[in-house]
């Protein structure tokens, strides 16, 4: 008789903490200027979080704890899901695809990991924050418990959250797409200062926390801050709700496993996109020359090719899609700032068309170096000017649709809406004049834009592109002039039923102006074609 010996498997769980405590230890070991950057680092945020808790444990009996206490926790969420996208080497465990190769099965990997995130200053910092908030809230032994599990789901939402989200874009990070959002992470960061800001103006008002009354609603019914809003019902003996958003949180914990659990042994078991075999599989598939989606509609010839350059500059460019991503997100902030400070003036809405028209300076110096190959194809000022008038119509092409968002949406928030014609005229007027400026800009005052390092330009070149950018800031007001001074007169005159008239001049203006200004540079570029490339290749 034979017996079949059975071995059980042990547990990843403890290796994987020590190899969290390993991975800290060697971190820091490896430079002075390292360790000091993670103490410091470290000890702000638990001062911080220390603020926090004291504030929070103060508001206890305050009848707006409760949704400040929500509001805290989706904000803590918030930061827990996007920290990934933007340090994904922060924490050298967040890429499972270092595990392949051992013979792991999901289920325990996700505990081990799991494990493993929980070790660390940024789960300790959400376990202070979340208990501070369960102590503003709770009232009574049965809310305090309700409160011990609150805390323990959301510590355990928002972990599993950035580790889920981690592994779904591992491959991203590591990619150069991923290096590009990175450098998003800077503008994110920018515009969520905004945003405390403005929040933080708005609460130092007589009737600040009420505004947050709305806000903590909708909040309140989105996990984990559901659970934090159990605590607060079942002080208040609404235990229907409690329940309730003890179970949404549960539930949302539910799916973060599952799906971290689908998308991880997807991970392990799928070869990568980026591998030899599958880019020839990918070329065999797609016809040689052949373009997709959107694309198929730029028309032919060189404006085509050159409009889809520009383009993908600013879709693959780091710098270029900073840039592009600045322009973008700053036409809209600047006029919401504006609004909430009391500016509310649908004129705001000539953010947009100032921003994105100055996208249309310092065309060349997107090429750097390889401006030789675009040099090599002009030989006219015909050529030039086909080379400009497409670099400005792939500009218009995402500027004239935001300009018309933008100015829709301040005439609608800000109003009113007969103010849309001449705003919106200006606009378009604005645009076609930074066009004009730009290229003229772009022949006369060319300058590079490092392609390594976080400079935007070159050495020596810093008082050039200032003078560049005043000089064509001036000329675009002069240019737009006339059709401003043909708007104060209608106002003056009180001729508000002719204000209409506005928006199909300021088009034709627009238009004509930035033909115009094209016109004036193409000799200007072929006339400087080597001092182009000269200032574009430095650095």
């Amino acid at each position: 008789m034979s017996t079949r010996a059975t071995a059980t498997a042990p547990s990843p769980l403890p290796v994987f903490i020590r190899l969290k405590l390993t991975l800290l230890r060697n971190g820091l070991r490896q430079s002075t200027g390292r360790a000091v950057a993670f103490a410091f680092s470290a000890l702000a945020g638990l001062l911080l979080a220390a603020v926090v808790v004291l504030g929070l444990v103060a508001l206890r009996g305050n009848p707006y704890a409760g949704v400040l206490a929500v509001i805290l926790t989706g904000l803590l969420t918030l930061g827990w899901a996007v920290m990934p996208l933007f340090f994904p080497t922060g924490d050298e465990t967040l890429d499972p695809t270092r595990l392949v190769m051992l013979p792991l099965r999901p289920r325990p990997l996700i505990g081990a990991l799991l494990a493993a995130s929980l070790v660390g200053v940024g789960p300790l910092v959400t376990l202070a924050l979340a208990t501070a908030a369960v102590i503003a809230v709770a009232d009574g032994a049965l809310s305090a418990l309700v409160g011990v599990l609150a805390v323990v789901l959301v510590v355990l939402v928002c972990v599993t959250l950035a580790r889920a989200i981690a592994t779904a874009s591992t491959r991203l990070l590591t990619s150069r797409r991923g290096r590009d959002l990175a450098v998003l992470g800077g503008l994110f960061v920018a515009f969520g200062a905004q945003g405390i800001n403005l929040a933080a103006q708005r609460l130092g008002r007589p009737d600040g926390l009420a505004f947050l009354e709305p806000l903590g609603e909708v909040l309140r019914w989105v996990p984990p801050a559901s659970a934090l809003s159990a605590v607060d019902d079942t002080a208040h003996g609404a235990y229907g709700r409690a329940a309730a958003g003890l179970a949404l949180t549960v539930l949302a914990l539910a799916l973060l496993l599952w799906w971290w659990q689908r998308t991880l042994t997807t991970l392990l078991t799928s070869p990568d996109a980026s591998t030899l075999q599958a880019v020839e599989k990918d070329s065999a598939r797609r016809p040689v020359g052949a373009e997709r989606g959107l694309a198929r509609l730029l028309p032919g010839g060189r404006t085509g090719t050159v409009m889809l350059r520009t383009l993908r500059y600013a879709w693959r460019d780091p710098k270029s899609k900073m840039s592009w991503a600045m322009s973008l997100g700053f036409g809209l902030l600047m006029p919401v700032v504006y609004s909430t400070q009391g500016n509310r003036s649908v004129y705001i809405a000539l953010w947009a068309a100032g921003m994105l028209g100055m996208q249309m300076f310092n065309q060349f110096g997107q090429d750097t170096s390889a401006f030789w190959m675009v040099a090599q194809t002009v030989a006219t000022a015909r050529d030039a000017y086909t080379e400009l008038k497409a670099r400005a119509l792939a500009v218009a092409l995402v500027a004239v649709p935001y300009t018309t968002l933008v100015g829709v949406l301040a005439a609608a928030l800000i109003g009113p809406w007969s103010a849309f014609p001449e705003v919106y005229g200006l606009s378009l007027a604005l645009l076609g004049a930074l066009m004009a400026t730009g290229a003229m800009a772009s022949a006369l005052a060319p300058y590079s834009i490092p392609s390594e390092g976080n400079k935007n330009v070159a050495a020596g070149q810093g008082s050039l592109v200032w003078s560049s950018f005043l000089a064509g800031v001036l000329a675009s007001g002069a240019l737009v002039s006339p059709l401003l001074g043909l708007t104060i007169w209608l106002h003056v005159a009180d001729l508000h039923a002719l204000l209409w008239i506005l928006l199909p001049v300021g088009a034709l203006y627009g238009l004509g102006v930035a033909a115009l200004g094209l016109r004036v540079a193409a000799p200007r570029v072929v006339s400087r074609l080597p001092e182009i490339l000269a200032a574009v290749s430095k650095g």
